[in-house]
């Protein structure tokens, strides 16, 4: 319709209406002056949660409980896109691959069964950049590197590991859930970041700590950890208390903290490089579904976690240029803001045994001393960068996968095509 230019376009003497305070260019309130604002239409859920209890922080399920008792963060079933793509590495990562193993991001075909099109996932950007590290792959939010990843290791392991975190009780063991095609809720999902920050312990969310009876014995306690020494009187020079968690681990501390390294990463040089302002580490993921109807970010530092997703109660396209990266990250921002405002930044912990060392971050192999793109990598002990440059999803006219020993520059030759690396 016609351009708004003032307030009795659209509202009149004794209408109730939502506004908020108008802010200026310096970001703060402007005494006097109101913006007005609309019911939003579209919807959506956001949890902060404490990584090492499984605490739920702060929750909200919709914009007003008082339209819709619906809790969109434990209720809503939703495709997660992108923002899945962590456990598929993270299962690559337990089980022999590194952050530079080199994946094909090029055209692909899977044969779906008789009477059937081929399936052919597509990259975001509709583009394709050839051989690429696992830690690109993550970055930059590469569906086809991804697919050709969970082709090579095997759906049903992916599904056994999201089934350990908890993010799906029963995955179908098919290549499309690896790009986030099934449904789940913004609880599970928090929940099984927390446990690549806590180092892979597993934790269930909970709103309660505990219940006590009106005699003060806890009848109920959610934090199930042993402390040793917690219950003297004074200190008389004993030992410190020492606390023993018995709860599982659903992922190797060393796995845990590739995929942290990989995640921060999104936030420095990926898609949600928004999230810098910050300025303290942290890592996430960007989420964004097919015909952009829900759009997720999930990111977190060593204290919490923080996840969110938009989108229509009855999924339909946002707008177009909706992303994880443009429309849910800057929410879980200005949240982190405020709630991390008075701690102070701290990194993620390396566990022992991880080995950081300088490769070239778009071959995957050791820098040398005149490469330009040099980033530090996690290893674990008894692996290292690569002597030969190797691809998972390049094969010749036979069928047959090119290995190792095949040179940086033959491999770059056999995988060019018209419109540069493929």
């Amino acid at each position: 319709g016609k351009a708004i230019t003032k307030a009795t376009q659209v509202v009149k003497t004794g209408d109730v209406v939502y506004v908020e305070p108008f802010t200026g260019k310096d970001g703060k309130p402007v005494e006097g002056q109101w913006r007005l604002r609309q019911v939003p239409e579209v919807e959506g859920a956001i949890v902060a949660m404490d990584p090492w209890t499984g605490r739920v922080l702060a929750m909200s399920g919709g914009f007003s409980y008082d339209e819709s008792q619906f809790n969109r963060a434990t209720q809503a079933m939703r495709q997660p896109g992108s923002s899945f793509k962590p456990f598929v590495y993270a299962a690559a990562l337990d089980n022999g691959y590194t952050p530079s193993t080199v994946v094909l991001d090029a055209p692909i075909e899977i044969n779906q069964g008789p009477g059937l099109p081929p399936w052919k996932p597509e990259n975001y950007a509709k583009k394709f950049y050839g051989p690429q590290t696992l830690r690109f792959g993550i970055e930059q939010s590469r569906n086809v590197m991804t697919v050709r990843l969970a082709q090579d290791i095997g759906m049903p392991l992916v599904a056994e590991y999201v089934k350990r975190f908890g993010v799906y009780d029963n995955l179908q063991p098919v290549l499309s859930m690896a790009l986030g095609a099934g449904e789940t809720t913004v609880m599970r999902m928090v929940a099984g970041y927390s446990m690549f920050d806590n180092g892979g312990r597993l934790i269930k969310p909970t709103l309660i700590d505990r219940i006590q009876d009106r005699y003060g014995k806890t009848i109920f306690q959610h934090d199930q950890r042993e402390c040793h020494g917690c219950d003297a009187d004074k200190w008389a020079n004993q030992p410190e208390p020492t606390i023993i968690d018995k709860r599982p681990v659903v992922l190797d501390p060393m796995t845990a903290y590739q995929v942290t390294s990989i995640m921060e990463g999104v936030v420095q040089r990926g898609t949600a490089t928004i999230m810098r302002d910050l300025n303290r580490p942290l890592a996430g993921k960007t989420g964004t579904t097919n015909d952009e109807k829900d759009v997720w970010f999930i990111g977190y530092t060593p204290e919490m976690v923080v996840g969110a997703y938009m989108g229509y109660d009855k999924p339909r396209h946002l707008a177009r240029g909706a992303s994880g990266g443009h429309t849910a990250a800057p929410i879980v921002k200005e949240f982190m803001k405020i709630a991390l405002a008075d701690t102070p930044a701290q990194p993620f912990r390396v566990p022992p045994g991880i080995k950081l060392i300088r490769i070239n971050s778009k071959t995957g192999l050791r820098a040398g001393p005149n490469d330009d793109r040099v980033i530090l990598e996690a290893f674990k002990p008894g692996t290292a960068p690569p002597d030969a440059y190797s691809v998972i999803g390049l094969s010749d006219d036979s069928g047959n996968p090119y290995g190792g020993g095949v040179s940086a520059e033959s491999q770059r030759q056999i995988g060019r095509g018209p419109h540069g690396l493929w």
